[in-house]
Protein backbone atom coordinates (compact mmCIF):
# COMPACT_ATOMS: atom_id res chain seq x y z
CA UNK A 1 0.00 0.00 0.00
CA UNK A 2 1.37 3.38 -1.29
CA UNK A 3 1.05 6.04 1.65
CA UNK A 4 2.00 9.91 0.40
CA UNK A 5 4.89 11.53 1.41
CA UNK A 6 4.79 14.27 4.30
CA UNK A 7 6.76 16.31 2.20
CA UNK A 8 5.29 17.62 -1.26
CA UNK A 9 8.23 18.10 -3.20
CA UNK A 10 7.48 17.96 -6.83
CA UNK A 11 10.61 16.03 -8.38
CA UNK A 12 10.92 18.87 -11.07
CA UNK A 13 11.31 21.24 -7.89
CA UNK A 14 14.80 18.43 -7.91
CA UNK A 15 15.45 19.00 -11.52
CA UNK A 16 15.83 22.37 -11.94
CA UNK A 17 18.05 23.09 -8.95
CA UNK A 18 20.33 20.05 -10.29
CA UNK A 19 20.01 22.14 -13.75
CA UNK A 20 20.88 25.57 -11.77
CA UNK A 21 23.85 23.75 -10.11
CA UNK A 22 25.62 22.18 -13.02
CA UNK A 23 25.32 25.76 -14.57
CA UNK A 24 27.33 27.32 -11.55
CA UNK A 25 29.51 24.74 -11.61
CA UNK A 26 31.96 24.69 -8.76
CA UNK A 27 34.28 22.25 -7.09
CA UNK A 28 33.42 18.78 -5.68
CA UNK A 29 32.51 18.57 -1.72
CA UNK A 30 33.89 16.47 1.00
CA UNK A 31 32.68 13.32 -1.00
CA UNK A 32 35.64 14.30 -3.98
CA UNK A 33 31.62 13.76 -6.18
CA UNK A 34 32.24 16.40 -9.34
CA UNK A 35 29.65 17.53 -10.90
CA UNK A 36 30.62 14.72 -14.09
CA UNK A 37 30.70 12.00 -11.87
CA UNK A 38 27.47 12.83 -10.28
CA UNK A 39 25.89 12.96 -13.71
CA UNK A 40 27.02 9.33 -14.47
CA UNK A 41 24.08 7.93 -12.23
CA UNK A 42 22.02 10.79 -12.89
CA UNK A 43 18.49 9.37 -12.49
CA UNK A 44 19.51 7.15 -9.88
CA UNK A 45 21.29 10.06 -7.59
CA UNK A 46 18.29 12.97 -7.92
CA UNK A 47 15.84 10.29 -7.06
CA UNK A 48 17.68 9.68 -3.89
CA UNK A 49 17.93 13.58 -3.40
CA UNK A 50 13.95 13.98 -3.84
CA UNK A 51 13.31 10.65 -2.06
CA UNK A 52 15.18 12.19 1.21
CA UNK A 53 13.97 15.37 1.40
CA UNK A 54 10.38 14.35 1.01
CA UNK A 55 10.49 11.70 3.79
CA UNK A 56 12.19 14.17 5.84
CA UNK A 57 15.08 12.02 6.58
CA UNK A 58 17.38 13.58 4.35
CA UNK A 59 20.87 14.40 6.38
CA UNK A 60 23.04 16.49 5.11
CA UNK A 61 27.21 15.34 4.44
CA UNK A 62 29.57 17.32 6.19
CA UNK A 63 30.88 20.75 4.23
CA UNK A 64 34.19 20.39 3.06
CA UNK A 65 36.37 23.80 4.27
CA UNK A 66 39.01 25.95 1.79
CA UNK A 67 41.13 28.39 3.23
CA UNK A 68 41.14 31.68 1.08
CA UNK A 69 42.81 34.57 0.80
CA UNK A 70 40.96 37.78 2.71
CA UNK A 71 42.14 40.81 0.73
CA UNK A 72 45.75 41.96 1.38
CA UNK A 73 46.26 41.50 4.53
CA UNK A 74 47.65 37.68 4.01
CA UNK A 75 44.87 36.10 6.41
CA UNK A 76 42.43 33.59 4.97
CA UNK A 77 38.69 33.27 5.62
CA UNK A 78 37.47 29.84 5.60
CA UNK A 79 34.53 29.00 2.48
CA UNK A 80 32.60 25.77 2.80
CA UNK A 81 32.06 23.62 -0.61
CA UNK A 82 28.70 21.11 0.03
CA UNK A 83 28.69 17.93 -2.23
CA UNK A 84 27.37 18.37 -5.26
CA UNK A 85 24.12 16.45 -4.22
CA UNK A 86 23.75 18.87 -0.96
CA UNK A 87 23.90 21.84 -3.33
CA UNK A 88 21.55 20.46 -5.25
CA UNK A 89 19.34 19.87 -1.96
CA UNK A 90 19.84 23.67 -0.72
CA UNK A 91 18.97 24.96 -4.35
CA UNK A 92 15.24 22.71 -3.80
CA UNK A 93 14.95 24.85 -0.20
CA UNK A 94 16.65 27.86 -1.96
CA UNK A 95 13.88 27.85 -4.33
CA UNK A 96 11.32 27.47 -1.71
CA UNK A 97 11.98 30.15 0.03
CA UNK A 98 12.72 33.17 -2.00
CA UNK A 99 9.55 33.50 -2.66
CA UNK A 100 7.90 33.59 0.51
CA UNK A 101 10.97 35.49 1.92
CA UNK A 102 11.51 38.47 -0.51
CA UNK A 103 8.47 40.32 0.24
CA UNK A 104 8.96 40.69 3.27
CA UNK A 105 12.75 41.62 3.01
CA UNK A 106 13.71 45.31 4.01
CA UNK A 107 13.81 47.51 1.11
CA UNK A 108 17.28 48.45 1.85
CA UNK A 109 18.60 45.24 2.23
CA UNK A 110 20.56 44.44 -1.21
CA UNK A 111 22.60 41.49 -0.87
CA UNK A 112 22.00 38.26 -2.96
CA UNK A 113 18.30 39.38 -3.66
CA UNK A 114 17.37 39.16 -6.97
CA UNK A 115 16.55 42.47 -8.75
CA UNK A 116 18.84 44.54 -6.66
CA UNK A 117 22.63 44.66 -6.66
CA UNK A 118 25.69 46.25 -5.38
CA UNK A 119 25.56 49.12 -7.58
CA UNK A 120 21.83 49.89 -6.28
CA UNK A 121 23.29 49.62 -2.78
CA UNK A 122 26.11 52.28 -3.63
CA UNK A 123 23.92 54.94 -5.54
CA UNK A 124 21.66 54.86 -2.70
CA UNK A 125 24.36 55.40 -0.26
CA UNK A 126 25.75 58.15 -3.07
CA UNK A 127 22.46 60.33 -2.27
CA UNK A 128 22.37 59.84 1.90
CA UNK A 129 25.60 61.43 2.24
CA UNK A 130 24.14 63.38 5.59
CA UNK A 131 26.65 64.41 8.70
CA UNK A 132 28.00 61.50 10.19
CA UNK A 133 27.85 58.11 8.34
CA UNK A 134 28.39 54.77 10.87
CA UNK A 135 29.58 51.57 8.89
CA UNK A 136 29.31 48.53 10.36
CA UNK A 137 30.30 45.12 9.36
CA UNK A 138 29.12 41.70 11.35
CA UNK A 139 31.39 38.42 12.10
CA UNK A 140 30.49 35.23 11.39
CA UNK A 141 27.88 35.12 8.81
CA UNK A 142 29.24 31.90 7.26
CA UNK A 143 30.23 31.58 3.26
CA UNK A 144 29.91 28.80 0.61
CA UNK A 145 26.60 27.13 0.66
CA UNK A 146 23.58 28.12 -1.87
CA UNK A 147 21.23 28.79 1.36
CA UNK A 148 23.64 30.75 3.31
CA UNK A 149 22.86 34.45 1.80
CA UNK A 150 18.97 33.60 1.89
CA UNK A 151 19.50 32.22 5.80
CA UNK A 152 21.65 35.45 6.27
CA UNK A 153 19.47 37.69 4.83
CA UNK A 154 16.51 36.17 7.19
CA UNK A 155 18.48 36.65 10.07
CA UNK A 156 19.48 39.85 9.59
CA UNK A 157 16.31 41.21 8.62
CA UNK A 158 15.09 40.12 11.81
CA UNK A 159 18.76 41.24 13.95
CA UNK A 160 18.98 44.46 11.92
CA UNK A 161 16.47 45.39 9.57
CA UNK A 162 13.80 45.24 11.48
CA UNK A 163 15.18 46.37 14.50
CA UNK A 164 16.25 49.48 12.98
CA UNK A 165 13.09 49.95 11.40
CA UNK A 166 11.27 49.70 14.59
CA UNK A 167 14.23 51.39 16.99
CA UNK A 168 15.95 54.51 14.59
CA UNK A 169 13.06 54.74 11.81
CA UNK A 170 14.94 58.47 11.25
CA UNK A 171 17.66 56.95 9.95
CA UNK A 172 18.10 55.44 6.90
CA UNK A 173 20.95 52.57 5.88
CA UNK A 174 21.49 50.40 3.26
CA UNK A 175 22.76 46.34 3.71
CA UNK A 176 24.48 44.28 1.12
CA UNK A 177 24.66 41.27 3.17
CA UNK A 178 27.02 41.83 6.74
CA UNK A 179 27.71 45.03 5.38
CA UNK A 180 25.81 48.30 6.12
CA UNK A 181 25.73 51.89 5.91
CA UNK A 182 23.75 53.91 8.72
CA UNK A 183 22.91 57.70 7.98
CA UNK A 184 22.91 59.50 10.82
CA UNK A 185 22.86 63.79 11.18
CA UNK A 186 25.47 63.94 13.67
CA UNK A 187 28.33 62.37 15.63
CA UNK A 188 26.32 62.27 18.51
CA UNK A 189 24.02 60.46 17.08
CA UNK A 190 26.07 57.82 14.74
CA UNK A 191 28.12 57.31 18.56
CA UNK A 192 24.82 56.80 20.36
CA UNK A 193 23.80 53.81 17.45
CA UNK A 194 27.02 52.56 17.40
CA UNK A 195 26.77 51.52 21.07
CA UNK A 196 23.09 50.50 20.76
CA UNK A 197 24.35 48.16 17.94
CA UNK A 198 26.82 46.56 19.87
CA UNK A 199 24.49 45.87 21.88
CA UNK A 200 21.76 44.49 20.39
CA UNK A 201 23.98 42.15 18.07
CA UNK A 202 25.71 40.48 21.30
CA UNK A 203 21.88 39.82 22.28
CA UNK A 204 21.75 38.13 18.90
CA UNK A 205 25.08 36.42 19.22
CA UNK A 206 26.44 38.24 16.87
CA UNK A 207 29.70 40.57 16.64
CA UNK A 208 30.39 44.07 15.39
CA UNK A 209 33.98 43.88 13.51
CA UNK A 210 36.20 46.25 15.92
CA UNK A 211 38.06 47.91 13.15
CA UNK A 212 35.71 48.19 10.08
CA UNK A 213 32.73 49.74 12.38
CA UNK A 214 33.10 53.21 12.50
CA UNK A 215 31.61 57.01 12.39
CA UNK A 216 32.46 58.51 9.26
CA UNK A 217 32.86 62.53 8.33
CA UNK A 218 31.55 63.00 4.94
CA UNK A 219 33.28 66.05 3.79
CA UNK A 220 32.73 67.87 0.71
CA UNK A 221 31.82 71.98 -0.53
CA UNK A 222 28.77 71.84 2.29
CA UNK A 223 30.64 70.07 5.15
CA UNK A 224 34.07 71.42 4.70
CA UNK A 225 35.02 70.73 8.93
CA UNK A 226 37.82 68.44 10.00
CA UNK A 227 37.18 65.25 11.28
CA UNK A 228 39.74 61.82 11.65
CA UNK A 229 37.67 60.03 9.73
CA UNK A 230 36.85 61.09 6.22
CA UNK A 231 36.35 57.71 3.89
CA UNK A 232 35.01 54.16 4.19
CA UNK A 233 35.13 51.48 1.74
CA UNK A 234 31.81 49.44 0.65
CA UNK A 235 31.46 46.95 -2.13
CA UNK A 236 34.70 47.32 -3.64
CA UNK A 237 34.28 51.42 -3.52
CA UNK A 238 36.30 54.28 -1.74
CA UNK A 239 33.89 56.98 -0.59
CA UNK A 240 35.81 59.90 0.39
CA UNK A 241 35.58 63.74 -0.92
CA UNK A 242 36.62 64.07 -4.70
CA UNK A 243 36.50 66.48 -7.52
CA UNK A 244 33.47 66.97 -9.28
CA UNK A 245 32.13 69.20 -11.73
CA UNK A 246 28.54 70.46 -12.40
CA UNK A 247 26.73 71.36 -15.15
CA UNK A 248 27.72 74.57 -15.63
CA UNK A 249 31.67 72.97 -15.88
CA UNK A 250 32.29 74.23 -12.40
CA UNK A 251 34.35 72.24 -9.79
CA UNK A 252 33.71 71.51 -6.33
CA UNK A 253 34.08 68.93 -3.47
CA UNK A 254 31.60 66.16 -3.31
CA UNK A 255 31.72 62.83 -1.32
CA UNK A 256 31.85 60.06 -3.94
CA UNK A 257 32.55 56.65 -4.42
CA UNK A 258 34.96 55.21 -6.52
CA UNK A 259 37.23 51.86 -7.01
CA UNK A 260 38.78 51.31 -4.22
CA UNK A 261 42.81 50.63 -3.59
CA UNK A 262 42.61 47.44 -2.58
CA UNK A 263 40.37 46.76 -5.31
CA UNK A 264 42.24 48.39 -7.93
CA UNK A 265 45.93 46.50 -6.46
CA UNK A 266 44.08 43.37 -6.98
CA UNK A 267 43.28 44.14 -10.66
CA UNK A 268 46.63 45.19 -11.86
CA UNK A 269 48.19 42.12 -9.49
CA UNK A 270 45.93 40.31 -12.00
CA UNK A 271 47.06 41.87 -15.13
CA UNK A 272 50.57 41.48 -14.31
CA UNK A 273 50.19 37.78 -14.07
CA UNK A 274 48.68 37.59 -17.57
CA UNK A 275 51.94 38.68 -18.74
CA UNK A 276 50.88 40.43 -21.80
CA UNK A 277 54.51 41.47 -22.96
CA UNK A 278 55.53 38.00 -23.78
CA UNK A 279 52.61 36.61 -25.63
CA UNK A 280 54.34 37.81 -29.20
CA UNK A 281 52.24 35.01 -30.59
CA UNK A 282 49.41 36.79 -30.68
CA UNK A 283 47.71 39.39 -32.52
CA UNK A 284 46.52 42.59 -30.79
CA UNK A 285 42.86 41.38 -31.57
CA UNK A 286 43.82 38.03 -30.10
CA UNK A 287 44.84 39.51 -26.86
CA UNK A 288 41.79 41.94 -26.86
CA UNK A 289 39.55 38.99 -27.03
CA UNK A 290 41.24 36.56 -24.10
CA UNK A 291 41.26 39.50 -21.76
CA UNK A 292 37.67 40.88 -22.78
CA UNK A 293 35.92 38.57 -19.98
CA UNK A 294 37.34 39.50 -17.08
CA UNK A 295 38.51 43.36 -18.42
CA UNK A 296 34.54 44.24 -19.42
CA UNK A 297 33.64 42.85 -16.02
CA UNK A 298 35.94 45.09 -14.03
CA UNK A 299 34.78 47.57 -16.40
CA UNK A 300 30.95 47.35 -15.60
CA UNK A 301 31.32 47.22 -12.02
CA UNK A 302 33.78 49.32 -10.86
CA UNK A 303 33.36 52.14 -13.85
CA UNK A 304 29.87 52.82 -12.33
CA UNK A 305 31.08 55.67 -10.13
CA UNK A 306 33.80 58.34 -11.03
CA UNK A 307 34.69 56.08 -14.00
CA UNK A 308 38.39 58.18 -14.27
CA UNK A 309 39.69 56.35 -11.06
CA UNK A 310 39.10 52.78 -12.80
CA UNK A 311 40.79 54.37 -16.22
CA UNK A 312 43.95 55.49 -14.19
CA UNK A 313 43.87 51.77 -12.11
CA UNK A 314 43.72 50.31 -15.43
CA UNK A 315 46.57 52.17 -17.32
CA UNK A 316 48.97 49.37 -16.51
CA UNK A 317 47.22 47.44 -19.24
CA UNK A 318 48.51 49.98 -21.50
CA UNK A 319 51.68 49.77 -20.19
CA UNK A 320 51.68 46.20 -21.03
CA UNK A 321 50.65 46.64 -24.36
CA UNK A 322 53.50 49.11 -25.28
CA UNK A 323 56.27 46.30 -23.48
CA UNK A 324 54.32 43.99 -25.99
CA UNK A 325 54.85 45.95 -29.14
CA UNK A 326 58.30 46.86 -28.20
CA UNK A 327 58.80 43.22 -28.69
CA UNK A 328 56.84 41.99 -31.38
CA UNK A 329 58.02 44.71 -33.83
CA UNK A 330 61.25 45.72 -34.92
CA UNK A 331 60.59 49.28 -35.54
CA UNK A 332 59.28 50.19 -31.79
CA UNK A 333 62.13 48.24 -30.04
CA UNK A 334 64.18 50.34 -27.46
CA UNK A 335 62.06 53.46 -28.95
CA UNK A 336 59.68 53.90 -26.09
CA UNK A 337 57.71 57.30 -26.94
CA UNK A 338 57.35 55.83 -30.64
CA UNK A 339 55.31 52.96 -29.48
CA UNK A 340 52.99 55.06 -27.01
CA UNK A 341 52.03 56.94 -30.08
CA UNK A 342 51.16 54.01 -32.23
CA UNK A 343 48.95 53.03 -28.93
CA UNK A 344 47.22 56.14 -28.99
CA UNK A 345 46.45 55.82 -32.69
CA UNK A 346 44.84 52.79 -32.52
CA UNK A 347 42.78 54.08 -29.46
CA UNK A 348 41.91 56.26 -31.89
CA UNK A 349 40.80 53.89 -34.54
CA UNK A 350 39.26 51.72 -32.78
CA UNK A 351 38.36 52.76 -29.12
CA UNK A 352 35.91 49.64 -27.78
CA UNK A 353 38.83 47.05 -28.90
CA UNK A 354 39.80 47.10 -25.03
CA UNK A 355 36.42 47.82 -22.11
CA UNK A 356 38.94 50.21 -20.04
CA UNK A 357 39.72 52.32 -23.16
CA UNK A 358 36.14 53.58 -23.55
CA UNK A 359 36.55 54.89 -19.38
CA UNK A 360 35.70 58.60 -19.48
CA UNK A 361 39.12 60.49 -18.58
CA UNK A 362 36.66 63.62 -16.65
CA UNK A 363 36.70 63.63 -13.06
CA UNK A 364 32.62 63.21 -11.49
Amino acid sequence: MNKAKPFCIAKREVWEAFKQVKANQGAAGIDGQSIEDFERDLSNNLYRIWNRMSSGSYLPPPVRRVDIPKGDSGKTRPLGIPAVADRIAQTVVKRYLEPILEPKFHKDSYGYRPGKSAHDALAVARQRMPDGTLVSRERGTPQGSVISPVLANLFLHYAFDCWMQREHPDIPFERYADDAICHCRSEAQAQKLRQALGQRFAECGLQLHPQKTKVIYCQDANRPGAYPQRSFDFLGYTFRPRSSRNRDGRHFVSFLPAVSKQAAKRMRQRVRRWRLHLRSDLKLEEIATWVRPVLGGWVRYYGRFYPSKLRGALRTIDEFIVRWAMRKYKRFRGRLRASWNWLQAIKHRNPQLFASWSLQPVAG
